[in-house]
């Protein structure tokens, strides 16, 4: 023990010399790292200590493309954002910028989205159920009234945001599972407007899409949006330029961003657009209010816009500069809250962050409001529990179940419920339905006195199972009047399998010319029947179908040699494929229709005469820039020449041989060979709205009463020159066509001319 003792003091005595030698350089050490380390401490405590920044982006519409410019010169500046809130257009900005999104990934965001899709609820034509695309082969509206409950009702704006919902869900998901706006990557608020009440309503929680989506929901414009039972739209109107919020959630200092759009003078009113906008701006007129709260302290960048108008999201990329400039030249102000690189770096790792990758999916369920079966919707979504989310997948699933157009919106949202993530699809009926009333208009006038014209009002009841089997009935008036009614029944939630059933009253002209062109006699067909079919849907692009009609009815001569009335008896089954993938029924870009149908006619089915007859048609169009061909071979053929007057083929009129009268042709075979061209004209001014193009076409073909007489050297060749455009009440041509035997017409008409 003692010398453990003696041992222990001698090193005690050593390590005290030591520290006597050592201390003199110990304490010209600190000298050099107590600074240091104080620095250190002090980029660690700088973001407890420093006044607090909030960013306020104001609402704008396109013009709010220039938040992101100004984003973009903070973060080049170093300065730390604490709080964002934002309006409308300013809500999306910030919205994303919350999630963790950088100024450039919200830039490419902006500037490589297709706006003009975005705000257009249709579907593209490809989601489209089979049965919906057959409706473009009437003559209907678009636009229909909904009847409710007895009521008749109307959308309640003129965008539903379908497909804005799926981009902002899209860009959301990182934080999707997150349902307080405090523990985002930047806390966040979105201003709304309670339509109830009037009131202002500042959201700071549940799901981000949806908040965002809410504060810019302009009335009319978009719908609105519900959320805890409150109908809420663009907060605008009651907040344009939030910055009492930011200041509410703690911000000592607010950098703010206004571009608002100024009001027009008297004299720069000029139109309804203008006085539209104007209305807008005065419900923004709460933003001077604001504006005059800021101290020297705050910041206002003022984005120098121009003409870019609220709804110019052609333009955002010159918006987003905008901004940028105005920030830039705010620099020297901006710069008081600039951070060294690194306290800036400490700020951005104390943030939270999330991860990029797609969720792997627990469990899925499906919210539907409507009176389809869920398995309507569920049998069209893919994902599966146990897999990680495929968005892309999801989107086109989504994009087929709204293709059935009986529901509002379908939207997504990934929920977190007891450490599981799920997929919860909700279906929103339209709520002007689920009944629809369409009115259409179908004309032809060849300008010189030769016209026809047709008003057709249709009902449509959907939904009237849980299989989404529909009823319609439709009235025709003017030169072939009729009514029908029909059932369409589904067998299975995926729509593959169906049967239909209709009853028919019409009449229809045939008309008769002889070989020089001339109307020799027309003759009024009227019958009554019925039309059964069965059938197989293959996706959204094809349907085959085994159908039976049987009518009777009678002919009788309206001008013309005297002859006397007769009866006819029609009793067919028939087969039909058709297969239809064209972009657009009326003026496709791409894609093709083709068809294929054989009819058999027998006494013993109820006919007059027994004879077979097969059709066939074909049509491809290819675009490049802003021009399409459109390339078609159609024809049709009775077996034995041996079809009585009903059983026909007709032929004649634009592109059907232009030039020559509506059906001037007819016989017991015809075949048409066709190219048509057309160029989109600029997309300014009036022809913005509608769609209009300049088109050309060549045809050839002819109608025979005997296959004998079929030849190449018989055909009639024609052209025409067209002026075209989609309009609201349906596709519009207007031009002029000539043959080769030198008929020539003028001709306007209204109405489907692509389909076969």
């Amino acid at each position: 023990m003692k010398i453990r003792r003696y041992k222990t003091k001698y090193l005690t005595g050593y390590r005290a010399g030591i520290a006597y030698i050592l201390l003199p350089v110990f304490l010209m050490s600190l000298l050099f790292v107590l600074p240091v380390a104080a620095a250190e401490n002090s980029d660690t405590a700088s973001d407890a200590e420093r006044p607090k920044i909030g960013v306020v982006l104001g609402g704008g519409g396109a013009r709010g493309a220039a938040h992101v410019g100004v984003l973009k010169i903070l973060e080049d500046l170093h300065i730390p954002v604490d709080y964002i809130v934002g309006t409308s257009m300013g809500a999306i900005v910030a919205g994303l910028a919350a999630t963790g999104m950088s100024s450039e990934e919200i830039r490419q965001a902006m500037i490589t989205m297709d706006w003009n899709d975005v705000f257009d609820d249709e579907p593209p034509r490809a989601d489209r159920s089979f049965r919906r695309k057959r409706d473009d082969d009437l003559y209907t509206f678009d636009a229909a009234l909904g009847v409710h409950e007895g009521e008749i009702k109307a959308p309640l704006a003129a965008i539903r945001g379908q497909k804005f919902n799926l981009v902002l869900n899209r860009l959301t998901l990182p934080v999707s599972t997150v349902r307080d706006f405090d523990e985002l990557t930047i806390p966040f608020r979105a201003v709304t407007t309670d339509l109830e009440t009037g009131g202002e309503v500042v959201l700071d929680g549940g799901s981000l899409a949806s908040s965002v989506r809410a504060s810019m929901a302009v009335p009319a414009v978009f719908d609105p949006v519900e959320i805890d039972g409150r109908m809420l739209a663009d907060g605008g109107m009651v907040n344009n330029v939030p910055v009492d919020v930011a200041r509410a959630m703690g911000a000592d200092i607010v950098i703010v961003v206004n571009v608002s759009s100024p009001l027009l003078t008297r004299d720069n009113i000029e139109n309804s657009l203008d006085i539209s906008g104007q209305l807008a701006g005065f419900l923004t007129l709460n933003v001077q209010q604001q504006l005059d709260t800021l101290g020297d302290s705050d910041v206002l960048i003022t984005p120098q816009l121009g003409d870019i108008g609220s709804g110019s999201f052609d333009r955002v990329a010159d918006a987003i500069t905008a901004g940028e400039t105005a920030a830039q030249g705010l620099r020297e102000s901006l710069s008081r809250y600039s951070l060294s690189l690194a306290q800036y770096a400490t700020h951005l790792e104390q943030r939270p962050q999330f991860r990029k990758q797609a969720p792997m999916i627990d469990f899925i369920r499906i919210i539907n409001h409507s009176a389809v079966g869920d398995d309507i919707i569920a049998d069209r979504i893919s994902a599966q529990p146990g897999q990680p989310l495929d968005v892309k997948q999801l989107e086109a699933d989504i994009g087929r179940v709204y293709g059935l157009e009986i529901f509002k919106t379908v939207n997504y949202e990934i929920v977190e419920e007891d450490g599981k993530n799920g997929l919860v699809i909700t279906a929103q009926e339209k709520n002007w339905g689920p009944g629809y009333i369409q009115g259409g208009i179908t004309a032809a006038n060849d300008l010189e006195g030769v016209s026809s014209f047709r008003l057709g009002l249709v009902y449509t009841q959907t939904e009237i199972n849980d299989l989404n089997g529909e009823w319609r009935t439709g009235l025709q008036l003017g030169d072939e009047p009729g009514i029908f009614t029909e059932l369409y029944q589904p067998l299975d939630t995926l729509s593959r399998y169906f049967v239909s059933g209709k009853l028919i009253i019409a009449s229809s002209n045939i008309n008769e010319f002889d070989s020089d062109g001339n109307n020799i006699s027309t003759n009024r067909m009227k019958a009554g029947g019925i039309e059964l079919g069965v059938g197989r849907e293959f996706g959204t692009w094809g349907e085959g179908r085994l159908g039976y009609r049987r009518a009777t009815g009678e002919v009788e001569v309206k001008t013309g040699p005297p002859q006397p009335d007769y009866d006819v008896d029609i009793g067919e089954v028939y087969l039909r494929l058709l297969a239809d993938k064209f972009d657009h029924p009326y003026f496709p870009r791409e894609g093709y229709v083709s068809k294929v149908e054989y009819r058999t006619a027998r006494e013993s089915y109820g006919a007059s005469s027994d004879y077979d007859q097969w059709l066939f048609g074909y049509s491809q169009a290819i675009s490049w820039d802003k021009n399409t061909v459109v390339g078609t071979i159609t024809g049709a053929t009775t077996e034995d020449d041996n079809a009585p007057i009903e059983g026909l083929f007709e032929l004649g009129g634009f592109l059907l041989i232009s030039g020559l009268e509506e059906d001037q042709l007819s016989g017991q075979h015809t075949g048409l060979a066709r190219l048509v061209y057309y160029r989109q004209l600029s997309d300014d001014g009036f022809l913005r709205i509608f769609k209009t193009y300049l088109g050309a076409s060549l045809e050839t073909g002819n109608a025979w009463q005997d296959a004998d007489d079929i030849s190449f050297d018989n055909m009639i060749s024609a052209g025409s020159l067209f002026l075209g455009s989609d309009t609201p009440v349906g596709p519009l041509y207007i031009g002029y066509g000539v043959t080769d035997t030198d008929e020539k017409s003028a001709f306007l008409y209204l109405g489907p001319r692509f389909s076969f």
